[in-house]
């Protein structure tokens, strides 16, 4: 069977879809740490679902993140670096997931990328939303 092409819109919404359960799991506390190992803290974003490598195999070291709905935000000098996803400036200030695990400041990481999805999310859903216009 010939798949057909998949267009802007079916597209833009599987990262909608992506991005919103990414924003759930951050609401419901999904990056906290395990009971089983408190000392050690969840990376943001690598391995959830919106991670091209959690699909592959979850316990394996990434290998890629091309394809990786992420790699769009992420500035193209960092784009090889080897997580990446942890270089997309979050806000105004340039912060980053690197720059804010360095402050320790788990609660403030957490802000700063729920708001980033969200704004992200807002700008996706209103791109879609002209782009039915047109139609």
């Amino acid at each position: 069977m010939i798949e057909r092409p998949r267009s802007y819109a079916e597209n833009k919404r599987d990262i909608v879809s992506l991005l919103e359960t990414e924003l759930g799991k951050i609401e419901a506390g999904g990056y906290a740490r395990s009971p089983r190992t408190p000392w050690k803290p969840k990376s943001m974003f690598q391995y959830s679902v919106a991670c091209i490598n959690h699909w592959v195999d979850p316990d394996h070291p990434p290998e890629t993140c091309e394809g990786c709905v992420l790699l769009d935000y992420v500035p193209d000098e960092y784009k090889q670096e080897t997580v990446p996803c942890h270089l997309i400036p979050l806000n105004e200030a340039g912060d980053t997931v690197t720059s804010l695990e360095l402050t320790g400041d788990e609660e403030r990481l957490e802000k700063a990328v729920a708001d980033w999805l969200r704004t992200t999310l807002t700008r996706l859903k209103s791109e879609l939303e002209s782009k039915v216009a047109e139609a």
